[in-house]
């Protein structure tokens, strides 16, 4: 007697990402679905990398190109090569005028021969190289504006359109390439993730308007660097390691040391990220329009908040593309906390 084939068990929501973001839209009384097709197309790049990533073992895309990035530090072979899988997914679609990315030096135009948008992208490709070879969590960040340089729909997009602060970005969108491929976007209003199903092909909603806790009860940071940190550096982490049954602390430590997955644990659990500036990296090391502006203005979506010590990270105005800045992000009660810490120190130290 033949066996039953064993039916497939549908995703708990059923629904998918182009069909959240259309029933979405259809509160706004504006929505063209141009957004609708932006956030589909960088979803279309993500299941590329993905397959990447899932045989990066099995063929040879692990490792050094032997290039030197601009931000002199060393590619890896995955970088480049979803760097060049999103542009050419979005370059071609008519939604985007003018791009940035990590890995390149100057503006990424849209070539004559296609039509442009009137969206202008910043995004790391590849956020977390350094995990590549190890087979820990990576993902890709991306910052959204709206063209704002002259010339109107269809024109050339310029750096104007990419050198803007946080707070005037219209979405955001991260992807975690992990044990299961995620992708966490924002509109501004809420915070959405959805996971994709690879038997299909599809994301599927599995966590509608993510809300942050106000407190959490982790920090994350790279203590290796502690030498090299300001002494009001060292009393945020001796802060949050301290016993304190009323505010319920020690916190526990975790570190991946990849940003979009440490911020993607901190979002759903609460918490704060830290990566300070320091004797090294005064300025601090994460990119402001690749990294940080983009999730600072999830975190803000979701209740949280994120600093650069003492100003609010979507208040920041870029001087350049590759722009840095230290960052503080996590929940909003941990957050102010740290900030009160830094301003207090600072204070001390300018009357001493």
């Amino acid at each position: 007697m033949a066996q039953a084939t064993p039916s497939v068990p549908m995703p708990k929501s059923g629904i998918t990402l182009s069909r959240f973001i259309r029933e979405k839209q259809k509160g706004y009384s504006t929505a063209t679905g141009e957004f609708t097709g932006l956030i589909i197309e960088i979803g279309h790049a993500a299941r590329i990398i993905t397959r990447e990533v899932r045989k990066a073992g099995l063929v040879d895309i692990l490792g050094l190109t032997g290039k030197i990035n601009v931000q002199g530090e060393e590619v890896q072979k995955l970088d480049e090569f979803a760097h060049h899988t999103i542009v050419r997914a979005l370059d071609h679609t008519g939604l985007v005028c003018v791009m940035a990315s990590e890995e390149s030096d100057g503006v990424i135009p849209i070539p004559d021969r296609h039509p442009r948008g009137k969206y202008a992208l910043n995004f790391d490709p590849l956020d977390g190289s350094s995990n590549i070879d190890t087979n820990a969590s990576i993902g890709t960040i991306i910052g959204i504006h709206r063209k704002v340089s002259p010339g109107g729909l269809g024109s050339v997009g310029t750096r104007e359109d990419l050198l803007r602060k946080g707070s005037e970005q219209i979405g955001a969108v991260y992807i975690i390439y992990g044990s299961s491929t995620i992708l966490v976007y924002s509109d501004g209003h809420g915070v959405h993730e959805f996971t994709l199903d690879p038997s299909v092909g599809e994301f599927y909603l599995s966590q509608e308007d993510i809300r942050i806790p106000p407190r959490g009860k982790t920090y994350s940071v790279n203590e290796g660097n502690w030498a090299y940190w300001s002494d009001a550096q060292r009393r945020v982490v001796d802060y949050f390691k301290a016993e304190d049954k009323a505010s319920d602390r020690p916190y526990g430590l975790r570190y991946i040391g990849s940003l979009v997955a440490d911020f993607h644990r901190t979002l759903k659990k609460g918490g704060i990220f830290m990566y300070p500036g320091d004797r090294k990296n005064p300025q601090g090391k994460l990119r402001l329009l690749f990294e940080c502006a983009p999730l600072a203005f999830m975190a803000q979506s979701a209740g949280g908040a994120a600093i650069d010590g003492s100003t609010p990270i979507l208040g920041i105005e870029p001087a350049e593309l590759h722009h840095r800045s230290p960052l503080y992000i996590g929940s909003a009660g941990d957050v102010r906390s740290a900030e009160t810490i830094l301003t207090e120190a600072r204070a001390g130290a300018h009357v001493a």
